[in-house]
């Protein structure tokens, strides 16, 4: 039992990505601290896309537990597969234009882990989402490639930015396909006994 005069523990988020600081933001939460996690995030042979997401979140996170031992820390994972293909992150332009000509037209799943460690233990949760694109011209990847906003993100696009208007329909969690499910996120952490400061 934590003494009443103990510190209350801080939340890290083990990521800098900025569309997950914002999602945060958005539901009143500010991390104490940002301390990303470096770790190889190469599928395993046979991976699925799930069982991925759920490991790296859960790796980042109980990395940077170990940094920061007294405090709760927060990690996701943004997996984007077409079938069982994953599509990470592009590593160039002709991959991002690959990517996007892949999922022109047909249906895709985006699978985000978030886990959160706090005294040694990890509790994690997965959320599929189904996204469907509508079917992309040559003109319209070529736009979208040259904005650069495929740089770093799963799959090579970012639905809060200009791949907005790809999207025909989404079935699941909208933030979730951003970065971070935010009812999941908000219910790992109450589980794990943490809440913003009022």
């Amino acid at each position: 039992m934590s003494r009443p005069d103990a510190p209350a523990p801080k939340l890290v988020l083990a990521s800098s990505s900025p569309r997950r600081i914002e999602l945060l933001a958005q539901i009143g939460i500010v991390p104490d601290l940002v301390d990303p996690a470096d770790i190889d995030e190469a599928p395993l042979a046979n991976e699925l896309p799930a069982r991925l997401a759920r490991r790296l979140a859960c790796s980042k996170a109980e990395v940077v537990a170990g940094r920061h031992p007294d405090d709760v820390v927060l990690a996701a994972d943004t997996v984007v597969a077409v079938g069982r293909r994953l599509l990470e992150k592009p590593a160039d332009e002709a991959e991002a234009r690959r990517f996007l000509s892949l999922l022109s037209g047909r249906n895709h799943r985006v699978f985000t882990g978030v886990a959160v460690v706090t005294g040694g233990r990890t509790v994690w949760r997965v959320v599929e989402t189904r996204v469907s694109f509508k079917v992309l011209s040559d003109a319209e990847i070529s736009a979208y490639v040259a904005s650069g906003e495929w740089r770093g993100k799963a799959g090579g696009y970012g639905i809060q930015g200009r791949a907005a208007a790809f999207v025909q329909r989404i079935v699941g969690s909208h933030p979730a396909v951003m970065g971070l499910p935010l009812f999941e996120t908000t219910n790992l952490l109450k589980g794990a006994g943490w809440h913003p400061a009022a």
